[in-house]
Order: structure tokens, then sequence, then C-alpha cells
């Protein structure tokens, strides 16, 4: 049977895969390297563990020769885009199969033009070739938020300067790719993972940023459109710094009971209770007294274990993060 359509297969409909053991049927892994690689996401990886499956096995599952041939770009465009030294031609028709790359410095100042596109630009500010002089800044783009332009068309230029924002909110770059990712700022999750370099960043401080990000006091939250002011911050970090020992305090005294008295009234419970395939009806009152009984005596003896260790392990954790992380970064 193929764990994702829930057929019952042949044998032979199950191609094996170099990068793990997983089995899908040959229709389904077909149907899903076709929307993988639809939506670039490229490495793939197999739909039942992060494995990357094999260029050998993907040009083997896919049967369409346009599609190997964006999964190739794709693979290339993942390279490249994580090699510092590579720099993109700035041409607005030239695509990847035109060169449109420069990973090398053997090229650099000598302004040869990239074959299929004829551009010549430098490669430190990607302008046009100047082999006189140095890099110059890029020349701002003309917007509609410039005075002239407000003066000129006063209506036009602040409908221009709030659709200008709300696209600014709502498309930014990738701070390692510098490619352009689009989100709905509705508050929802701030994680972002880029699918062109597979960086994870904050969408809020275009940071890359590990799995602890949102629980540093850094102002940036893992829900919500905009971070923290530094006031706010700074009073979120001072409060919690004063009040941890209190707030420490009262949640082990509440955590100590809870836990020593609900595990024994949970188990009794359950044991009580029964579940499905139990012998519960087969027993006679006395065997079922006991089971109980046995179960909670148990569970008296197993649930001062584990307040002690979870108390034991969580105030220190707990202290060590709000005079250590909160404390170091309210003194910068």
């Amino acid at each position: 049977e193929c764990p994702l359509c829930l057929l019952p297969q042949p044998p032979e409909a199950f191609p094996t895969l170099a990068s793990c053991t997983h089995r899908s049927c040959w229709a389904c892994l077909e149907q899903y390297l076709r929307l993988a690689v639809s939506e670039s996401r490229v490495p793939v990886s197999c739909p039942h563990c992060p494995a990357a499956l094999q260029p050998t096995d993907v040009h083997r599952l896919l049967p369409e020769p346009t599609l190997r041939d964006k999964y190739e770009e794709f693979l290339l465009r993942r390279l490249l885009v994580a090699d510092p030294g590579t720099r993109w031609c700035p041409a607005p028709d030239c695509s990847p199969s035109q060169a449109r790359f420069l990973i090398t410095w053997s090229r650099v100042g000598l302004g040869v033009p990239r074959e299929g596109c004829g551009t010549e630009f430098c490669y430190h500010c990607r302008q046009p070739w100047h082999p006189d002089g140095p890099c110059a800044p890029a020349p701002p783009a003309p917007s509609l938020a410039t005075p002239t332009a407000q003066l000129a068309q006063p209506e036009e230029s602040a409908h221009g300067e709030a659709l200008a924002q709300a696209e600014a909110e709502d498309i930014k770059v990738c701070p390692r790719c510098s490619a352009f990712i689009m989100k709905i700022n509705d508050g929802s999750c701030n994680r972002m993972n880029c699918t062109v370099c597979g960086c994870l960043f904050c969408w809020l401080c275009l940071r890359e940023i590990s799995d602890v990000h949102f629980l540093s006091p850094s102002g940036c939250t893992f829900w919500g459109k905009r971070p923290w002011s530094r006031t706010r911050r700074i009073l979120w970090q001072l409060g919690m710094v004063l009040g941890a020992p209190m707030v420490i305090s009262l949640a082990a005294g509440v955590a100590v009971p809870v836990i020593t008295i609900g595990i024994p009234i949970y188990m009794g419970r359950k044991v009580l209770a029964g579940g499905p395939g139990s012998r519960r009806s087969s027993l006679s009152g006395c065997q079922q007294c006991l089971s109980v009984t046995s179960s909670v005596l148990l569970s008296l003896f197993v649930s001062p274990i584990i307040t002690a260790l979870t108390v034991g392990v969580g105030v220190p954790l707990m202290l060590t993060y709000v005079y250590g992380t909160v404390v170091l970064s309210l003194c910068r």
C-alpha cells in the first residue's frame, strides 16, 4: 500500500530511492516532484523525511524534459546564490541559460561582454563598465515621494507614497541572496524561509535567525506586524529582571502541588475508565479496586521525582535566561 495515496500497488510500482529507504508509488512521486519543481522547492526532499532526493532519481521520475531543465536551473541558482563570489548580470533580458552569472575574479577589470548577452558591467558595483574611474554610488530611483513630484501632483504623490509604503511592508529581500519575498502583512508568523537559498530569517528585522530568536529580548515577536519600540523593550526587560524571582517562585509553588497531586489523580481516573481493548469488564470489583489503588500508589511514588526534576531543571534555566540573556541585552 502506498503511504501517500493509500492504494494497493504491485511491488514494481515502488521505485527505490538512493537518498533514503522510504517507498511510495511511482505516480505519487511523479506528481510530488512535478509540484515541487514547479514551485521552485529545489533541492526536493523526500515526502516522508528531510533527506534530499538525488538528481539521478529526480531525472528518472520526472517525465517532462521542461521540468528536468527547470530542476537543473533551480539547482544551479541555489549553488550560485550561496557563492559569495557570484555576481548576477544586471541586464533585464539576460537569463541563466545565457551565462547570467560571473563567478571568478579572473575577468574582473576586463569589461568583457557576456556570452549570449553582451552586457559589460563592473564586478563590484554592477553598474555599466567604467575602466577609467572608481565605482560610483548608484543614483537613487525616482519616486513620487520627492518634493518636486509632490508639488506637481499632490494627490497622485500621496497615493503613490502610500502604495510604495504598503509594497515595502509586503515585499522584502532575503538577507543572504537578496531574492524578493512577498508576505501578507497580517500579523502572521514572522519566521521566514527563503525558497531560493534556504535562509531562515526574521521578517521584522531581516536577520538570519536560529530557533531561539523570538525568545530573545530583541523586540521581534513570532506574531505581529512590527517589532517593539526601544522603550517598550527596555521596560519589558526591566520588568523581567525585577519580577523574575516572584514569578518563578509563584510558578514553582503552583507546579509542585499540581504535578504531585495531579499525576496520581490522572492515573487513577485513567485506570478506572479503561480504554479501547481494556479488560475492565472482565475484572471483578476487588480486582478493579486493587488495580486503581496500585496505580495511584505507584504514581504517588513517581510524582515527587518528576516534580523535583521539573523544578530543579526549569528554575535554573529560567534564572539563567533572565539574569544572563536579558541582562546582557539590557546592558547593550
